[in-house]
């Protein structure tokens, strides 16, 4: 059990007591799923609890004699008296994820999402929300990956990496996620004997294998720092006119240096096609990019549209 699963019972437990003033020890942990055992280290943490200052006056009062009776009595807890609620800027925050995660979830889980979505914001107040959009590729291949993980079987598909390279996988499906408004999959690569992480809008004509997945050890942790970990990640430093210093406020930058005539972003990219729309977008404002070759296929394609420009 984790802290934080402690934390929130006993944000629970304490307006709970409140309620129920002479509470039978038994059913209480019932009430919350947990043994005696553990009600009791629940409550000896709550003894320690209270507004700041620390003063016995200042503390949640437990009448443990009461408790070797097998009753609960706790006092001195009225700025408790109903669980924690969201804040507003709590609740905005879910009700995002949510409809991020609905993107993403078959029709099973996407009922059960709706519904908890529906609930939140009807208590929250927050329903008039832009859609939020989610690259998370057809949802036919979200209904296929989704199957295939609960069966425990592979799958295959074409794929396009960010350097357009194109590739046919076999792969054993884990787990769908979404980080920065792109939906991804963790599978386990055989052929390459190790985990891969592909984006869901770039993979097409999927299928089942109707062979059973490989058993393997949990994927590797997708947190927030996952694509500073990437392999496929390159260092790229941009320096900028002085008017373009709001780009460092627009895209995740990994440093900022201010110049006395402009400003050099240092910043991680995997993407070729996306440095690419990004170098054609800020023109004449870019006066020099590190390494040089990395402004390669910009160039090409400038190129190419003023040839057809001229041409037409």
């Amino acid at each position: 059990m984790t802290s934080a699963e402690q934390v929130s019972r006993l944000l629970a437990l304490v307006p709970y007591l409140q309620r129920h003033t002479d509470a039978d020890v038994d059913t209480t942990a019932a009430t919350f799923g947990v043994t005696g055992k553990q009600l009791l280290a629940d409550l000896k943490v709550l003894w320690y609890c209270g507004l700041p200052g620390g003063l016995p006056g200042d503390l949640i009062e437990i009448d443990f004699d009461a408790i070797d009776a097998g009753r609960i009595r706790l006092s001195n807890a009225d700025y408790l008296a109903r669980p924690m609620r969201f804040s507003p800027d709590e609740a905005l925050s879910l009700v995002v994820a949510l409809r991020a995660v609905g993107e993403l979830v078959g029709d099973d889980q996407g009922d059960a999402v709706a519904s908890a979505l529906a609930k939140l914001e009807a208590a929250a107040g927050v329903s008039a929300l832009p859609k939020v959009a989610v690259a998370g590729g057809e949802a036919e291949v979200r209904d296929v990956l989704t199957a295939a993980i609960d069966a425990a079987e592979t799958v295959e598909f074409d794929y396009t990496d960010a350097g357009l390279q194109p590739s046919h996988p076999e792969v054993s499906p884990v787990r769908l996620l979404v980080r920065d408004g792109i939906g991804y999959l963790q599978a386990w690569n055989a052929e390459r004997g190790d985990w891969r992480t592909y984006r869901l809008d770039r993979i097409v004509a999927i299928q089942r294998t109707g062979r059973r997945a490989a058993v393997v050890a949990e994927p590797p942790v997708f947190d927030p720092g996952w694509f500073e970990r990437s392999a496929s990640a390159r260092e790229i430093t941009l320096v900028l006119e002085p008017g373009s210093r709001w780009l460092a406020e627009y895209i995740p930058v990994q440093a900022v240096t201010e110049l006395a005539d402009g400003v050099e972003l240092d910043l991680l990219v995997a993407d070729p096609a996306w440095l690419r729309a990004l170098i054609l977008r800020l023109g004449p404002a870019l006066r020099e990019l590190r390494p040089a070759e990395a402004a390669d296929s910009a160039r090409a394609a400038a190129a190419e549209a003023l040839a057809a420009y001229r041409a037409g």
